[in-house]
């Protein structure tokens, strides 16, 4: 099993997996007849599994990566001790809308499983969601943005004023600063000019400066908007088909916890081009202070009338 396993570059035939039965016909042929149960049960016998795939490898690890948790732990610190609003933000996987397969089971009566299309094949022509979400640190709330065109730098900030726009101006009035983490790459990433274009953009409206602290490649799953808002809505609608914006917005906007977390989900319709340009110009425009540590990561975009 272990040359099968662990597979040798010398010989192609390795990489490939065998079922019981194959195994026991192998076996057979060299003369030790065996029933592919009797396989099953010696593999057992010896601490072997059905086992699939278990996503934990993120790549190298960054030599700061600790550094700048502790960073970004430090800012948010500071920041909810002075009652200054913190979101977590990012982008959910992209769900295909239709009577399609979605994983996971819930509770129905026997034998009476709903019905799905046989296959979801990624046809251009199958509409698509983008959930892009915000969540509230101090306040255990998320606000979800369900877009239906493309997820760009222009979506990631247009659902950040939408939050604004719909709950941070009510819940803290006095704000003049907003502290985003966010993930590195993606719609919000760091490198993107798009997503800082528009964050001054936000910050000339609504008078903001705002932080963006972002955490370092291949370690978005610690950024908190997965694992207290992504992962309940994932629980939340779980086996049931997303047949439908509405069905999206609907299932999203019922995901609560026992802890207390609320959501708002609402469905943006609007158009956001892909492939614009930001001019070295536009860019340099942008009234940006990076911070000392790992200023790519750690920035401030101040609104353009004051400083």
């Amino acid at each position: 099993m272990e040359p099968l396993a662990r597979g040798d570059p010398e010989s192609p035939l390795r990489w490939t997996a065998k079922s019981t039965r194959a195994l026991a016909a192998a076996l057979t042929a060299q003369r030790h007849p065996v029933s592919h149960e009797k396989v099953a049960q010696l593999l057992r016998q010896m601490n072997y599994s059905l086992q699939g795939n278990r996503k934990t490898e993120e790549g190298d690890d960054h030599p700061d990566r600790d550094a700048q948790f502790r960073h970004i732990n430090d800012e948010v610190r500071r920041a909810l001790a002075g009652r200054r609003p913190v979101i977590s933000v990012d982008t959910k996987k992209k769900e295909l809308v239709g009577n399609y397969q979605n994983a996971g089971r819930q509770w129905r009566e026997a034998k009476s499983p709903q019905t799905v299309n046989g296959h979801d094949f990624p046809d251009p022509t199958v509409p698509r969601a983008y959930p892009y979400g915000i969540f509230d640190v101090r306040r255990n709330t998320g606000f979800v943005n369900v877009g239906t065109d493309h997820d760009t730098g222009a979506f990631a900030v247009a659902s950040i004023r939408g939050w604004w726009r719909a709950e941070g101006r009510r819940l803290y009035p006095q704000a003049r600063h907003l502290l985003i983490t966010a993930d590195g790459g993606g719609s919000n990433g760091y490198r993107l000019r798009q997503w800082k274009i528009e964050l001054q953009r936000l910050a000339d409206g609504a008078n903001l400066a705002i932080t963006v602290c972002h955490f370092p490649p291949g370690t978005s799953k610690w950024n908190k908007v997965e694992h207290r808002l992504f992962s309940f809505i994932s629980t939340n609608w779980r086996g049931e088909p997303l047949r439908d914006d509405e069905t999206i917005v609907r299932l999203i906007a019922g995901t609560t916890t026992a802890k207390g977390l609320r959501v708002t989900c609402r469905l943006d319709r609007r158009h956001y081009p892909t492939g614009r340009k930001v001019s070295d110009e536009a860019f340099a425009a942008i009234n940006l202070t990076p911070a000392a540590f790992h200023g790519e990561w750690n920035y401030c975009i101040y609104p353009r009338a004051s400083r």
